[in-house]
């Protein structure tokens, strides 16, 4: 597959890819190696792991990642209520403890968590590693071996290797620095928010309907947001679900007093909505959407 399949294929799904983010799809496959995304919170990088899977055709894996996820949660842990069960039927004394190790560290009480579980697919997956990060350096350490090596290493029972490559995307909406050991093993792709022209293709492919000059006002509406001092931008999700509302109540054209009544689909801060309700009485600075 090419570049331009892979754009076409994602638009397909509903995911408007540019040029840079196809061809670096592309690479990432051919190298099997991991793609970090980095880019502001909402400028779609979860969505573009949802489309990539579905135009692969593969089942999506996904680890949240959080502050304190650690590996029992993120690779791998043992049924130690299934392994307790099995050493009580076995009854006292009948084995020595070496014998019973052994077989309760096997398959059978492995609890397989996402990592684990794409790289021992019989087919391969999509492994989405989402906010990479809100975890923490030590657990980044833990990545180290499944992105480079494509296996794991479990004390108990040694090395498992991957059955399978998945696809691995990990994304980060820079709250702080990765570590460069991380950023060697991973292709790297800055995902921001759209342009006008790439939002209105985005809208349109959502509401085939869209009154075009509604569509064009919406995104420049958006992009003046954009860049305005807030504490949470707009994201692409959020403007389809404010464009949406816009369809169902038949607005044709956008005004102050349409815009101003939809602001908390927009945003989920009081200072923000307060911040641009003042910009939107603003005569001259809305009036420059309308006329632009």
């Amino acid at each position: 597959m090419n570049a331009d399949e892979i754009k076409q294929g994602l638009r397909q799904h509903g995911y408007i890819a540019d040029d840079s983010t196809a061809m670096i799809l592309q690479y990432s496959l051919l190298l099997n190696k991991p793609l970090l995304i980095e880019g502001p919170a909402g400028a779609g990088k979860t969505e573009l792991a949802k489309a990539w899977c579905q135009y692969l055709n593969r089942e999506l894996i996904r680890l949240q990642c959080y502050e304190g996820i650690d590996e029992g949660k993120a690779l791998y842990e043992w049924d130690y209520q299934k392994q307790l069960l099995y050493i009580q039927t076995k009854g006292p004394g009948t084995n020595a403890w070496s014998d019973t190790s052994e077989n309760i560290y096997t398959n059978e009480f492995l609890l397989k968590r996402p990592l684990l579980k794409a790289i021992t697919g019989e087919t391969p997956s999509v492994l989405l590693i989402d906010e990479i990060d809100k975890s923490d350096e030590e657990f980044e350490s833990f990545l180290l071996e499944i992105l480079s090596d494509w296996q794991i290493s479990i004390p108990e029972i040694g090395t498992i290797s991957a059955v399978s490559i998945p696809s691995v995307l990990l994304t980060s909406n820079s709250t702080r620095n990765l570590s460069q050991a991380l950023r060697r093993r991973c292709l790297y792709l800055h995902l921001d928010y759209p342009n006008e022209q790439r939002e209105l293709e985005i809208l349109q492919i959502h509401f085939p309907n869209l009154k075009e000059s509604l569509g064009k006002q919406a995104v420049t509406f958006i992009r003046k947001l954009r860049l305005e001092k807030l504490k949470k931008h707009p994201s692409i999700s959020e403007v389809i679900d404010w464009v949406n509302i816009l369809e169902q109540l038949q607005v044709e054209e956008l005004t102050a007093e349409v815009a101003s009544s939809a602001l908390n689909i927009l945003f989920k801060y009081q200072d923000d909505c307060q911040h641009v309700l003042e910009k939107v009485n603003q005569k001259d600075w809305f009036d420059g959407i309308l006329h632009s």
